[in-house]
Formats: C-alpha cells, structure tokens, sequence
C-alpha cells in the first residue's frame, strides 16, 4: 500500500497561509512541506517548480474571490438587496484562505511590485466591482449613486480590519451595520 499523498489544495492553501504571512518570499517548498508535516518530494509531484505554484495560488485566489463568491451568491433566489446582503454576510464571515484578509492585502503588496500579478489583480478587481454594479444598478437608477455604492463596498472589504478607530458610544458591528443600511437603501 502506497503512502497517501498530501492533496494539491493543501500545498496551495498552506502557500496562501505563507504569503499573507511574508509576502511571494515567504512561499518556499521546505516550509510549505514543514507546515504540512510532509516531505517536499509530494510538492513535485504536482507542480514543476515553485513558479507553478505560485500562479496557481493566484489562480486560486482569483477565482476564490470571483466567480465561486458570485455563484455562492447567486445560488439562492431574492432581489438585489436581497443579495448584496448574503454578499456582505458572506464576505464578513468566509475564514478560508483564499478569502483571508492577510492574503488579499499581500497580493496587493505583490502587485505593487510584479505587473502580472497587478494584471490579475486589476482583473480581478473589475470583476468584483463589475458584480456590485449589477446588484446597485437593479435598484439605484443614478450611475453616479451606483459607482459610489460600489467604491464604498469595495473599499470596506478591503480596509475595514486596516482601520482602528474607535466609534465613541458605538461598536464596529454597529457602525457596519449602519453602513450596510444606508448602502442597501
């Protein structure tokens, strides 16, 4: 009986877990296999080399935040209100690591810095907002009203666990929730 290898997704999730950790450098086949508590002969086995493995941790990512987001979403029946608040439910609460926020602020680091990765990210991104467009756009008829739905949205999934203001009398949970009230009007 042969030993039971260590499924691709989990070489892809542990290398997500290092990149939100310390960036693209962090990523390295003997510390993937460590955390994994295997050998790193399995990591060849389904990737040529570490530059595989990264695009494909992209890849993962990608799709992660997009279409499988957006299928989830539209799974269920209901409005566009209906949906945007499974959006921001699901958003709020998703703990895999594709959609960690450490990950998504590193992929923004690395573009910074790698124009391939700005190209996916920049696609990515244009999908997400592309998604948020058609769920405002059934019920804001001002395009203006829209694209600034949109932006705001966006913006607090990226940013929200980057800001560390107090709200005086009032906790996050509640601000948000007023945020979403007001965005869902």
């Amino acid at each position: 009986m042969g030993a039971i290898r260590t499924p691709r997704e989990k070489w892809i999730e542990e290398g997500l877990r290092a990149l939100a950790r310390g960036g693209p450098e962090s990523v390295r086949v003997e510390v993937l296999a460590q955390a994994l508590g295997v050998s790193k002969g399995g990591f060849y086995g389904y990737f040529r080399n570490r530059s595989v493995l990264l695009e494909e941790m992209l890849a993962t990512w990608e799709r992660g935040v997009t279409e499988e987001v957006i299928e989830r979403i539209e799974r269920d029946p209901g409005d566009a209100r209906e949906r945007l608040g499974r959006l921001f439910d699901y958003v709020g609460s998703a703990k895999t690591p594709v959609t960690d926020a450490g990950v998504e602020l590193a992929i923004r680091d690395w573009a910074r810095r790698d124009e391939a990765v700005a190209r996916r990210l920049r696609r990515a991104d244009n999908r997400r907002m592309d998604y948020l467009r058609a769920l405002y756009g059934a019920f804001c008829p001002d395009e203006d009203d829209v694209e600034a739905r949109c932006l705001i949205t966006f913006s607090l999934r990226v940013g929200d666990h980057l800001i560390a203001a107090d709200h005086g009398p009032r906790s996050r949970t509640e601000v948000l929730a007023a945020v979403r009230n007001r965005l869902l009007s």
